[in-house]
């Protein structure tokens, strides 16, 4: 089905607009409603019509048609601007005659709490999806290439984290988007148990069957590397809050949003490595 179906379509079938759909909760999301058969804009720079956070110009044209919306803020709501955005987004999606909206947001993060505040003081149907650290870090995001090199170094110590599937994510979202009864929450949505970085550098080196070995290192040395490996200062900006502030243990237990969104458990961090060997992330 075309992602971009225009507005006398989506009168007959809800239009959902995914933004944030070349990420890795947003990809997820439009493949689900899609394969639902469900109409899905991506809402992304290089799609027609763009959409751009820091140019509110191009919001009304893919606004335009929409009953529903997927809002995934790259890189991250904790960055400087943020809420801001959020707030003038949501705003101009109740002009728009948006009925629906799910926000993805950080578990712990008191900035994106502050933005979460946009969505839930809206007249929109919402419901926000926390997330803590995603399991995929280590095949889709910054982390892969130090995994594939045998060598992983964080600046993080023995904290424990409750890893999410990004799959979990999705499922949780596209249950918001689709169905009733999610008006109103806030899930918090955790894998099934804690591990250090260091126990799941591990569990991934066990299911690709290789020597993967974890290390901790100073923050300077780790924005350095990002630095030269080519990331986005606002990237490696984000990263450095995350593993100085929220790393702090704040994170270091269990929720059960996703038991409350899907009736089901989530997915275990093993079961999250030995897909992505199957698939070949780390070859």
């Amino acid at each position: 089905m075309d992602e971009n179906t225009n507005t006398a379509q989506s009168t007959a079938t809800p239009l959902t607009l995914v933004l944030g759909a070349s990420g890795k909760t947003g990809r997820r999301v439009a493949e689900r409603l899609q394969a639902a058969g469900l109409n899905v804009r991506r809402g992304s720079r290089a799609a027609s019509p763009a959409f751009d956070w820091e140019d509110p110009v191009t919001w009304p044209d893919v606004l335009a048609g929409v009953t529903n919306v997927y809002v995934s803020y790259f890189p991250d709501l904790a960055v400087p601007g943020a809420t801001e955005a959020i707030a003038a987004f949501v705003e101009q999606a109740e002009r728009a005659g948006v009925r629906r909206l799910v926000l993805l947001s950080g578990r712990g993060e008191a900035e994106a709490q502050r933005a979460e505040q946009a969505v839930t003081g809206s007249g929109l149907e919402w419901t926000v999806v926390r997330a803590s650290w995603f399991a995929q870090n280590f095949s889709e995001g910054a982390f892969a290439d130090a995994v594939r090199s045998g060598d992983v170094a964080l600046p993080v110590g023995d904290v424990g984290e409750p890893f999410v599937d990004a799959d979990d994510i999705a499922d949780v979202a596209v249950a918001a988007l689709t169905e009733d009864g999610h008006h109103g929450q806030i899930y918090e949505v955790t894998g099934p148990r804690l591990l250090t970085f260091a126990e799941a550098v591990a569990t991934i080196a066990a299911a690709a069957n290789r020597d993967v070995v974890f290390a901790p290192i100073p923050l300077e040395a780790f924005s350095g590397y990002l630095a030269e490996a080519g990331e986005p200062q606002e990237v490696i900006d984000m990263l450095a809050y995350l593993f100085t502030e929220v790393l702090d243990g704040r994170n270091a237990h269990l929720a059960d949003g996703v038991q409350r969104a899907l009736g089901r458990e989530p997915r275990d961090f093993a079961d999250y490595a030995r897909t992505a060997a199957e698939n070949g992330a780390w070859k």
